[in-house]
Order: C-alpha cells, then structure tokens, then sequence
C-alpha cells in the first residue's frame, strides 16, 4: 500500500497531471461537440487511457466514418504503445510475478506513465514497482477523468482555438520529457534524426511519414550504436 500510495503522490507531483487536465478538457468539449456523451467520453478515457486514440475515435466516427475505419485508425494508432509496455514490464516484475499482476500496468501504459516510470522505479526495491505503476497509473488517469467532465460541461463556453491548442499540450510534453530523459548517444541521436526526418517525409508528402521517419531515424540510431560499440572492443 506504501508503494502505491508513493505512485499516486508521483503523479500528483508529476507536470503530466497538468498536462492532462488540459488535454483530456479539450477532449470533453470535443465529445460533446461531435455529438457523444459524457459516459462515452469517461468509458472511453477509462478503457481507453490513450488521448490521440481518444480523439481519432470520436473524430472518426463523429464524422460518419463506419466502425471498422475508427478501428483500424485506433489500432495504427496505439502500436506505439507495445514497445513502451515491453521495455517497461521487465522492470517491474520478479521472478514470482504472475501475468494476472501484471495486466493492470500494461494497461496504464501510456506515454505519460511510462515516461515517468522509467525515470523513477530503477530507484525502488523491485517488490514494490508494481504497487507504484498502479499508483502512478491512478494518479493520472483520475485527474483526467474529472477533467472531461469540465471540459464535456464547458464545451458551450470553449473557444474552438483554445480546446484545440490543449489538445497540443500532449504531444508537447512528451517531446519535452523525451528530451529530458534521453541519456544515452543512442537515444539522443534517434529522437535527433526523428526531428530532421519527419518534416522532411511530411513534405515529401509520404503515406504514412511520421511511422516511416521514426523507423527509420530508429534503425540508423541504433546502427551507429553498434558500430561505435563494435569500436571500442579489443
């Protein structure tokens, strides 16, 4: 219990709940807007825990698109989100941890929490990091579930400019703790050609450019680190 109430309180702390609140504001106003109700907009933030597949949903099928496009959209969409839960999972289990223990994280897996926990559970004793993520997990997903409750009530009253420039507070945070957290020459170098490449694939008019340019930026980055590795043996 020490440890999830340790999680909940880094999640408090965190800039993400601010982020959120903001974010998950312009997400209620633009259920409401699109003709959805609020216990769509909380199921979905619930379920769904992942505010770019949120709005691809509502915007999808608030649009007239049929329910297999929404979900081919989505699903696209949240692939991102696989290889945080693998890198993250290792970190948190033991040797006696049983899958059921861990659908509950694997679930909170998003951007903000994994970013997060990366940075904060390599300094907890191992038995307690999944207590932690869970805090963590509820921490931020409660104050998001409140916030599209204030953003569904003030759709009326939001300026369509200001409940799209929450929206942007997501990608923006990320960028900036990606920024933050990125230690190694590896990490800095593909997050660097991510920046250099997506503009010039976006421009280039590529299906697909931002998958395409964060593979690519993805696989040279990690070729120089194998070869400056492979360098530095005897």
């Amino acid at each position: 219990m020490e440890a999830f109430l340790r999680g909940i309180r880094a999640a408090l702390n965190s800039v993400f709940v601010y982020v959120l609140a903001g974010t998950y504001i312009g997400y209620g106003a633009l259920s409401h807007d699109l003709g959805f109700s609020l216990l769509w907009a909380e199921v979905s933030t619930a379920i769904m825990w992942a505010g770019p597949a949120q709005v691809i949903i509502v915007s999808t099928l608030g649009s007239g698109s049929t329910l297999f496009q929404a979900a081919i959209a989505v699903a696209l969409s949240s692939m991102r989100l696989l290889p945080m839960v693998v890198a993250l999972l290792p970190l948190i289990k033991t040797p006696r941890t049983g899958y059921r223990h861990l659908l509950l994280p694997a679930h909170f897996t998003a951007v903000s929490v994994w970013v997060e926990a990366l940075r904060l559970v390599p300094g907890l004793p191992r038995e307690h990091r999944i207590a932690f993520c869970n805090g963590l997990g509820i921490g931020l997903m409660t104050p998001a579930l409140l916030a599209t409750i204030v953003g569904y009530a003030l759709a009326a009253k939001l300026p369509t400019l200001f409940a799209a420039a929450v929206l942007f507070l997501t990608p923006m945070s990320f960028f900036v703790s990606t920024i933050r957290n990125s230690r190694e020459l590896l990490d800095r170098l593909a997050f660097g050609l991510g920046i250099l490449l997506a503009p010039l694939f976006a421009l280039a008019k590529f299906e697909l450019d931002l998958l395409l340019a964060g593979l690519l930026a993805g696989t040279l980055a990690y070729g120089v680190h194998r070869v400056r590795g492979a360098r530095r043996l005897p």
